[in-house]
């Protein structure tokens, strides 16, 4: 209610594109006094344990199409993270559609990002969440994708554009031949799919380098670019 809270983005490198970053992940932190920045895990449980969380992502929402509408950002989409409480809240994406409408925004440049877990948990929610979105015109990104188990019933059940390959598996593609393994099967089915891949937790020019051999599309990670505020986050800073 009182914006205490500030918007920060980390972009996202195309492997293979005319476009070097295409989008930009939006996350968000809580000012405190003295305006120190809190990250996330600092909050969020005490948002989530007042069922809070939906109100958090509609005020995301809104200072993203904000920011789009102003042309205060020259990435082309952002992604918006959204809770498993928010894929229950049925107004949620209407109240989206209206923001874009009142911004004159297109649709495009907003990509909902939903954890693998609740893919798992609430799969019936989260397809219908992703049905709605693409009728808006916005895409849905399946994030931490292969952190429990690869399961591609997911991806087929959401038509999501893009999967993130959870940083447990990135990390380890240089060290560990099962986890190089296990991205190469991502990509292969994603790629059958027309579904992007996007490596995250990319910190090395090495982990880079093997990336692009594998054929990822997308990579992001500190390895890439910092986290910068949102208005400012492209790689030229």
């Amino acid at each position: 209610a009182n914006d205490e809270l500030q918007l920060f983005a980390q972009p996202i490198l195309s492997l293979a594109g005319s476009n070097e970053f295409p989008l930009a992940e939006t996350l968000v932190r809580l000012r405190e006094e003295e305006q120190k920045l809190l990250p996330p895990g600092e909050f969020l449980p005490a948002f989530e344990h007042y069922g809070l969380l939906p109100a958090l992502d509609r005020w995301v929402v809104h200072n993203v199409i904000d920011c789009v509408a102003r042309g205060a950002t020259r990435i082309p989409a952002l992604t918006v993270n959204v809770s498993g409480q928010t894929l229950e809240d049925a107004e949620f994406l209407a109240f989206v559609a209206g923001e874009l409408i009142r911004r004159d925004v297109d649709p495009g440049a907003l990509c909902f990002e939903i954890d693998e877990v609740d893919t798992l948990t609430r799969l019936e929610l989260a397809a219908k969440f992703a049905a709605t979105s693409r009728r808006i015109g916005c895409r849905v990104l399946i994030d931490s994708f292969g952190r429990r188990s690869v399961t591609f019933n997911a991806l087929t059940a959401l038509q999501a554009s893009f999967v993130k390959v959870d940083g447990s598996i990135v990390r380890r593609i240089l060290t560990t031949p099962g986890a190089a393994n296990k991205l190469s099967a991502i990509v292969r089915v994603a790629r059958v799919m027309h579904i992007g891949v996007i490596a995250e937790c990319v910190e090395s020019d090495e982990i880079l380098a093997r990336l692009r051999s594998l054929g990822v599309d997308h990579a992001q990670g500190f390895g890439i670019s910092l986290q910068r505020p949102l208005e400012r986050p492209d790689a030229a800073g």
